[in-house]
């Protein structure tokens, strides 16, 4: 067996925050609140190794061994089963076989760094902790040298606050700096934080998370940020190209996949008045295999692991684009994949499967234009694997107007009642609202025993 340690960082690339921590509900898992999204804490649980101390961190480190690029944890090979958490049950996530998260800050506005830690370390499961740096898109402006400067200090204070957790798996240093950036001077000042953190805390790897990758990417990491130990990845419905775009880059060096998941709002087709057709619950839970199995779990030398988006709910173009949780708490068929990922088999109880909705006879792709006040049927066609009887539920939103980018805070669209007749059926009569314009209709389909299926199609009222 061959064990050869990894001398040479990879450098960085990511997206930009704020020299102090930002508002806690600005970034890329803000959920709403709700019960799929209430973080699950524990003050009762105390962390080992108090701050300054040596005495709770365990060693974390990058090494080749046996041809392929592995991470251990103990000086023991640590393979990740990981999810995006900032806000959702940590023990439920364990159960499922998950066994590390990653957050996008310290301390979010719903819960702590220390917090997140604890309960992360009472269900054995491991944290790679964001540290939030400025966002460029958010007018951060990385040519004034005084803020870069406390910025750097700011993130020493946060390294120094948690690094003798024994919970903390790796730091990140802020979360797609490419999104929209122009000034390649954000990558330096990652760099200077990477190499801070080497300084501070030698016993945990650093990494930040990139918006896709591309040889342009690839260019400017390795020039731009030499310190960092590996970068990570997040791509949506174009992370199948990823094996070849790692080909294009010439790109050897390990990596996270630190966001995947569904196919992104912005990758899908469109109605004739520009809304995005998202998914069913069942066409979205396909893609997460494809895309874990074509670019992900083929490539065992590089990837170091990966952690799917998101285990929990948000509100994003809709509310229900891409938590694998509805609001209600309840488990979506995403959910049934990771755990078949995570253990080799399926969960003994699956979610309900969605064959198809429709509106007048008609699909999304369709672009269903309704008269205002008038009554037309819709149908959700679906069925429990497992033979359980189906209740189901209706609701009609407004369109999300938001252009928000970035996973950034998005408002929930105003609910409209009293529109759909006797909307515990997979078969209702629906009336348009009375005011023109761009609406979404929604299904969901629950087995009664906390898993479900959803769908949903967007109509325009003349």
């Amino acid at each position: 067996m061959s064990l050869i340690r990894i001398i040479a960082a990879i450098p960085l690339f990511i997206l930009a925050a704020s020299c102090q921590p930002p508002p806690a509900g600005d970034g890329d898992a803000v959920a709403n609140g709700t019960e799929a999204g209430d973080q699950v804490t524990s003050g009762d649980v105390v962390a080992a190794g108090d701050e300054g101390s040596n005495g709770g961190a365990i060693p974390v480190e990058v090494v080749m061994l046996d041809g392929r690029y592995t991470l251990l944890r103990g000086g023991e090979p640590y393979a990740i089963r990981g999810a995006g958490i900032e806000f959702a049950d940590v023990g439920n996530f364990a159960a499922h076989g998950g066994n590390s998260l990653r957050t996008w800050r310290t301390d979010s506005r719903f819960s702590t760094a220390r917090e997140v830690l604890d309960e992360a370390a009472s269900h054995g499961v491991t944290v790679v902790m964001c540290i939030e740096i400025g966002r460029e898109r958010h007018g951060f402006d990385y040519d004034d040298e005084q803020a870069v400067a406390q910025q750097l200090e700011y993130a020493r204070g946060e390294v120094m606050k948690y690094r003798d957790h024994p919970a903390l798996l790796a730091w990140m240093v802020g979360n797609e700096a490419n999104l929209f950036f122009e000034n390649p001077r954000v990558f330096d000042a990652i760099n200077d934080i990477a190499r801070m953190i080497h300084d501070v805390d030698g016993r945990h790897p650093v990494t930040t998370a990139l918006a896709g990758f591309s040889p342009e990417l690839a260019g400017l990491i390795e020039t731009r940020a030499p310190d960092l130990d590996f970068v990570s990845i997040q791509m949506y419905g174009d992370i199948v190209h990823l094996p070849a775009i790692l080909e294009a880059s010439n790109w050897e060096a390990p990596l996270f996949v630190t966001e995947w998941g569904a196919i992104g709002h912005w990758e899908v087709a469109q109605t004739n008045w520009g809304a995005p057709i998202e998914q069913n619950s069942s066409e979205k839970a396909a893609n997460y295999l494809q895309s874990y199995e074509i670019a992900i779990g083929s490539n065992p030398r590089q990837i170091l692991g990966s952690y799917v988006f998101l285990w929990g709910q948000k509100q994003e173009r809709t509310p229900t684009w891409y938590g694998l949780f509805l609001e209600d708490g309840a488990e979506t068929e995403a959910v049934d994949v990771m755990h078949y990922i995570w253990n080799g088999e399926w969960p003994a109880n699956r979610s309900p499967a969605v064959e198809g909705m429709f509106l007048d006879a008609r699909s999304a792709h369709d672009s269903v234009v309704l008269a205002a006040g008038t009554e037309y049927e819709a149908t959700i066609r679906a069925a429990d694997p497992d033979g359980d009887p189906l209740s189901y539920l209706w609701e009609i939103m407004r369109e999300s107007q938001t252009t928000q980018e970035g996973g950034d805070l998005e408002e929930v669209p105003e609910r409209i009642e009293g529109l759909i007749s006797n909307p515990d059926n997979g078969n209702v009569r629906v009336t348009a609202p009375p005011q023109p314009g761009a609406y979404r209709l929604f299904a969901y389909v629950y087995d009664g025993q906390g898993k479900a299926g959803h769908a949903n199609m967007p109509f325009y009222v003349e």
